[in-house]
Parts: C-alpha cells; sequence; structure tokens
C-alpha cells in the first residue's frame, strides 16, 4: 500500500517511521527545498511524546540537542526587582518526563531516523487531489496513491484541497506570536528572560546554536489583525507596534527585526474540524487540530497523532475507512485537552491587566521562594498541562 505525506517537519517523518516499521510505502512530499537547519524556536516534548522517541530510538540525539533552559529571570513591566525561577520545577510539575528542543533540531532527528527508508520529494507540493488517489504535484509527475495524509501544519494545502477554503477558518484565541533569530546575541546559556507587561510579553533564550538566541513574543488582540500569512514586512510592523517602549533590551531584540536570518509570526488559532478525514485523505498534527502555537503542546500533540494513525492503519491493514475513524476517536481527548490548556496558557502568559500580570509575576515568587516538594505540589494543582499530559496513555 502506498502512502503519500504532505509536510517533512514533526508528524510527518514520525508517522512515516511507524508506517514503514508496520509494512507500508511512504513518500513524503516537503515544499521546502531540503530539511530546514536554522534551528527553528524551541518547542517542548512532554511524556508521551518522549515515549514515544524512546521506541523510535532517537531518544539520545534528542536529549544531546535539549536546550538546557533551566533557569527563568521575569521582569515585570515598570518594575526594579526581578524575580528568578528555577525552569526544573516548573517542567518537573508539568510532566515526569520533559524535553526542550529547537524545533527544526527535533525534526532534522526524526528526518534522519526515516531518510533511508521512505521516499522524500523536496521542494514540491501538491497542487490537486481526486477521491480515486490521483495526486497532482506542482514539479514531479502525477501519480496515484492508496492514501494522502496531510502534516503539512496549520495552513495546510492538503486540508484546503480536501475539506475546500473554509477549513482554514479557525477560533481565534486573542493572542498572536513572533520569533526572530538574533545574531550574536548575550544569552546566558540555560536562561530564559521574560518582560510582561499588560497585553504583552516578550522573552529572549538561548538557542544552543553558537551565536544564536531567539526572541519570543507574545501580545494580546481584541480581534484578528488584517494581515496576509505570507506578508513578512506587514507581520514585522505589526510587532513593532505591539512591543514599542516596553523595555531597552526588548527594543533591542526588535532593532534586529530587518537584520534576522529567520522570522516567524502567527495567530494563535485553534483549528476546530468536525471530522479530520473525507475519503482517502486524513489530517495529522496541526493541519488538522491545531490547539494554538506556543501555548497548547502542539508539538507532543502532533507526535502522537502520528504514533496513533500509523497504529491504527496498521491494525485495520490499510483499510482508511476503519482506521480513520478510530484514530479520530482515539485523538478526541488528547485534542480536547490540549484545546482547554491553550485558552488557559494564553490567559496566563499574556495578562490582560495589572492584576494579571501582578498575579503571575507573584506566582514565580512563591515557586521560587518554596522547597522543590510543596511547590512541585502547588503546580500540580494549578497547572492544567500537568494533569493532562501526565494522564496520557498511548497504546503500543
Amino acid at each position: 500500500m502506498r502512502i503519500l505525506i504532505s509536510g517533512a517537519s514533526i508528524s510527518g517523518p514520525v508517522l512515516a517511521y511507524w508506517l514503514t516499521r508496520h509494512g507500508f510505502s511512504v513518500t513524503v512530499v516537503e515544499r521546502a527545498a531540503a530539511p530546514r537547519k536554522t534551528g527553528g524556536h524551541a518547542v517542548d516534548l512532554f511524556r508521551p511524546a518522549v515515549d514515544i522517541s524512546e521506541k523510535m530510538g532517537v531518544l539520545a540525539r534528542i536529549e544531546e540537542r535539549a536546550t538546557g533552559t533551566s533557569r527563568m529571570t521575569l521582569c515585570r513591566e515598570g518594575g526594579r526587582r526581578p524575580v528568578r525561577v528555577d525552569l526544573a520545577k516548573i517542567f518537573g510539575a508539568a510532566s515526569d518526563r520533559h524535553l526542550e528542543i529547537m524545533r527544526d533540531d527535533l525534526s532534522e532527528i526524526y528526518y534522519d531516523a526515516t531518510c533511508d527508508d521512505v521516499e522524500y520529494l523536496f521542494d514540491d507540493s501538491i497542487t490537486e487531489l481526486s477521491p480515486e488517489g490521483e495526486v497532482r504535484f506542482e514539479k514531479a509527475a502525477p501519480r496515484r496513491f492508496d492514501l494522502v495524509i496531510g502534516a503539512d501544519g496549520l495552513h495546510s494545502g492538503v486540508r484546503r484541497l480536501a475539506f475546500g477554503d473554509r477549513s482554514d477558518r479557525g477560533d481565534f484565541i486573542g493572542a498572536y506570536l513572533g520569533v526572530l533569530t538574533l545574531r550574536d546575541a548575550s544569552a546566558v546559556d540555560g536562561e530564559l528572560l521574560i518582560h510582561v507587561g499588560v497585553g504583552r510579553t516578550a522573552g529572549m533564550y538561548g538557542a544552543r546554536h553558537p551565536g544564536e538566541a531567539r526572541a519570543l513574543f507574545l501580545f494580546h488582540s481584541e480581534r484578528e489583525l488584517e494581515y496576509d500569512y505570507r506578508d513578512v514586512p506587514r507581520q514585522k510592523e505589526l510587532l513593532r507596534n505591539a512591543f514599542h517602549g516596553m523595555n531597552p533590551d526588548v527594543d533591542q531584540w526588535l532593532s534586529e527585526l530587518d537584520s534576522t536570518p529567520a522570522f516567524y509570526f502567527d495567530s494563535i488559532t485553534q483549528l476546530r474540524m468536525d471530522t479530520w478525514s473525507r475519503g482517502r485523505v486524513t489530517l495529522v498534527g496541526d493541519a488538522g487540530y491545531c490547539p494554538g502555537p506556543a501555548v497548547g503542546g502542539s508539538t507532543t500533540l502532533a507526535v502522537i497523532g502520528a504514533y496513533v494513525l500509523a497504529r491504527e492503519l496498521a491494525r485495520a491493514g490499510g483499510d482508511h475507512e476503519r482506521a480513520f475513524p478510530a484514530y479520530e476517536r482515539a485523538m478526541t481527548a488528547p485534542v480536547r485537552g490540549s484545546r482547554a490548556v491553550a485558552l488557559s496558557a494564553a490567559k496566563t502568559l499574556v495578562p490582560t491587566s495589572r492584576l494579571g500580570v501582578s498575579g503571575l509575576v507573584q506566582g514565580a515568587r512563591l515557586i521560587s521562594a518554596l522547597p522543590p516538594g510543596p511547590s512541585r505540589a502547588f503546580l500540580r494543582l494549578t497547572t492544567k498541562s500537568a494533569r493532562l499530559y501526565n494522564s496520557m496513555t498511548i497504546d503500543d
């Protein structure tokens, strides 16, 4: 059975790995000209995704490339005294197995685990899909596949082709995310520096790559802003307007917007589709059920989704009419949980009032002051992500 996957970031290679292990013939098409090497932004792998990576034999490489961020300095806008927090307490409370790694490093590791057994078509994309499995590409010759799986992110081309333009509409949860690469930044190894104010949060951390750091921006908006997701100059303008004058550190980060070698900007939007499957096509990861970039554990959810989809296709012997509904049933609870976590996290990370800012700072101060045992207990009671990810069990 021949299966085509669109997208070679996270869920695509993980899905390809497990499908080939079950005897399927897999092709992955990717719009980028080669596996991305820019490092991306930092993503979290919680216990279920760490377990799956261990089964794939790549955990040691992930641990080698982990960012090692273990401390946070939190500065309130207009305040004088920063709060310093041991991040190991927070991550330890959120999950009993947790790793942070740059997104493109993780993608490269998953790609390396599959490239010998999977056909990759880089610098190409799908332009047409037929109900019978006929696929037309932008560059490659047309081919027929038994199944097509969209693992191509929030702005999925497969989703648009299979479900129509209206499928691009998601639930905007009131915030925007920007990330840029800083060259020769004075980031302290292992430290995350955060500035937080009403409706806006900015941070900077080392990227593990020599001479590089990442600046992260989150800001609140009551309504969706007008811009094209491919219009980078407009996105940079929106970011400057949202953070101008917040702090000299933040102004310095923003001064590198025009020279940064890598930039990302998007709304924090949740996809809420009634189904992720249509005929021979299904979706995995952010393409089907993005809980919100940076706030909902979307990387962990993508790894879980890829593993579960491969499992159900193997159980059904490739019969998509049995496998796709089983996959959706198995993923319903994790997806709903991740959406709830994202809504809560967005409100916490981007407080919209002075009281919210004060609560975030005082909570960080309390965590830093408590001994490890009580601080973990406090976080387990107040952190939804802790309960969600620790409660997830994935069938072998």
